[in-house]
């Protein structure tokens, strides 16, 4: 059967990085409330040259280099992000010319935190039709740059990077690698817990973060396990199969909650919130670059994908590394 199989990965962050104790001198806050609330303790924000579509390309050319394929063999780049270079063109374009891989398909995908589930999905599905034999999946944030910093609660919880993924399309045996199953879902009902308060066609300015953090923690744990439950019956395996849950990293108490709402011990889960905070779309990819290449995440191992992001948006995807 034809797979979208993952080939290789890589990651990107920002030279800056800025510890909870950089952080007390610019907001009224603590290391000790940030630490307690969130999990977090430092996060890199990107500085002057430092964009979405550099550390986007700096995370795919080592996706490439890891799966020891030539930019031109690369017929498709899906990019999510909420922070791209421009309103237009997408900043996938600009990847797929700084990487030189010409005439291909390339475009963003927008659905914030949930934004790489998104794209993963869609670049499995064009790969599985035959639209290109060869992807990168991309995930790559500068939420820094849309964050108001007179907002204490939710200032501290953000950070900036990027995660990629050579995806490819291989005939493989029915318990071969591959992408198993995955499910998306979408509410606009709830669009005002978490959003940007502008953009073009409302304010003509980019407007900053909003989020109400106790309600978006209280959905985000019901959204993801049920999704979850989705994705393992469509699969037709169940919680204790799975090696590795690669998150999104939003908060260390989401994470709790959610692994402990399907019964998965905290060993299972890859953690690195403490590190980078929320990447928003980056946030998957990167985590799970940062366990392929620690030695966590091994070929053959079952690895589950989840995230939620404003809009809402939800979504997980099962695969065999």
């Amino acid at each position: 059967m034809i797979r979208a199989v993952i080939t290789g990965s890589g990651s990107a962050l920002p030279k800056d990085c800025v510890t909870n104790a950089d952080l007390e001198a610019r907001v009224d806050t603590s290391d000790e409330w940030i630490v307690e609330r969130t999990g977090i303790r430092q996060r890199y924000i990107a500085g002057e040259g430092e964009t979405t579509s550099t550390l986007a390309t700096e995370a795919a050319r080592k996706a490439l280099d890891d799966a020891g394929v030539d930019a031109s063999e690369i017929g498709l780049i899906i990019l999510a992000t909420a922070t791209p270079d421009h309103t237009f063109p997408a900043t996938a374009t600009q990847v797929q010319q700084a990487l030189g891989c010409r005439g291909g398909v390339a475009f963003d995908v927008a659905a914030v935190c949930s934004g790489f589930l998104y794209a993963l999905g869609t670049a499995e599905s064009l790969l599985r039709t035959g639209m290109a034999k060869k992807a990168l999946v991309i995930g790559a944030e500068t939420f820094s740059r849309i964050l108001d910093w007179e907002d204490r609660t939710t200032c501290v919880l953000f950070g900036d990077g990027a995660g990629a993924v050579v995806l490819e399309a291989q005939d493989v045996a029915e318990d071969g690698p591959g992408i198993l199953a995955t499910k998306l879902h979408a509410d606009g009902e709830h669009k005002d817990l978490l959003y940007v308060d502008g953009g073009p066609s409302t304010t003509g300015e980019v407007g900053k973060l909003r989020m109400k953090g106790r309600e978006v923690f209280r959905h985000a744990v019901v959204n993801l396990a049920d999704v979850l439950g989705e994705v393992l019956a469509d699969a037709s395996v169940t919680a204790a199969d799975i090696d590795w849950v690669v998150p999104h990293q939003a908060n260390a108490r989401i994470l709790d909650a959610t692994a402990r709402k399907l019964g998965l011990p905290a060993e299972k889960v890859v953690v690195t919130v403490d590190q980078h905070a929320n990447t928003s779309a980056a946030s998957v990819p990167l985590a799970f670059d940062v366990a392929r290449k620690d030695g966590r995440i091994k070929p053959g191992d079952l690895v589950m994908f989840e995230a939620m992001g404003g809009g809402f948006t939800w979504g997980a995807s099962l695969a065999r590394i």
